[in-house]
């Protein structure tokens, strides 16, 4: 089962439409109730993160499902809340410039961190393009390169109910509220969606078109909902400091 991309309702035509199967996929067996075999009840879609008594953030990440790569959890108390954290993105021969918001999205982007410093993005391809009908991303983080791959847990969406996903915006993947794991997408152009997807970052001006360069070649379809793999085999080689 593929989870539903729910476009801005006040549009209209095709962009007020569901798209189906955009997101995290579900493992066809599993239906409603599981995530990546594991449980998805005890998530709630956009718990605040709780301030630790000792300065920054207190996070919780759950066990859900086999992680698609070996990793430890993330650190959970003392979790920086301020400010944001240049990384990069090595995708392809690209090297994107990543502003990671720990202000807006702490949890997300101590996640985000802690997979990065254990290799767990490192030559990993990114599986799904969209590109067209109001949506243009690229998503990328499954090392299983199925969009069914995630870390092994899980953690709540840290969602203002303001989100907009113009270009350059970095947002979690999801498979429905609290659902986060280590699926991400970034927007190469401006996009059309209902504020159900976590920013917890930007992109700078090169890196949206170096994306938007890829998204040019085109995808094969195969994911049957009028998106695909990139026909330009799109690989994140690192994520560095810096």
């Amino acid at each position: 089962m593929r989870v539903r991309l729910t476009m801005n309702p006040n549009l209209p035509g095709e962009l007020g439409a569901l798209w189906q199967g955009w997101g995290v996929k579900r493992p066809t067996l599993l239906l409603t109730l599981l995530l990546l075999g594991g449980s998805v009840s005890a998530c709630t879609s956009s718990t605040p993160a709780a301030p630790a008594a000792q300065g920054g953030t207190t996070c919780a990440y759950q066990a859900a499902g086999t992680a698609a790569k070996k990793v430890s959890l993330p650190p959970t108390s003392g979790v920086p809340n301020t400010g944001t954290v240049t990384y990069h993105l090595q995708l392809n021969q690209a090297k994107l410039a990543v502003a990671l918001d720990q202000a807006h999205a702490p949890c997300t982007v101590n996640s985000f961190l802690s997979l990065a410093r254990q290799g767990y993005f490192d030559n990993t391809s990114c599986h799904r393009l969209v590109d067209g009908n109001g949506l243009y991303v690229l998503q990328c983080g499954d090392p299983t390169g199925t969009g069914t791959g995630g870390p092994g847990y899980q953690f709540a969406d840290e969602l203002s109910g303001n989100e907009t996903y113009t270009a350059g915006t970095l947002a979690m993947a999801n498979a429905g509220p609290g659902t986060n794991g280590s699926q991400f997408f970034i927007v190469y152009a401006d996009s059309q969606l209902t504020a159900n997807y976590t920013v917890f970052g930007h992109v700078d001006a090169e890196g949206i078109n170096a994306v938007a360069g890829i998204a040019e070649g085109g995808q094969d379809g195969s994911w049957g909902d009028g998106s695909g793999r990139p026909l330009t085999p799109v690989v994140i080689k690192a994520v560095t400091a810096g």
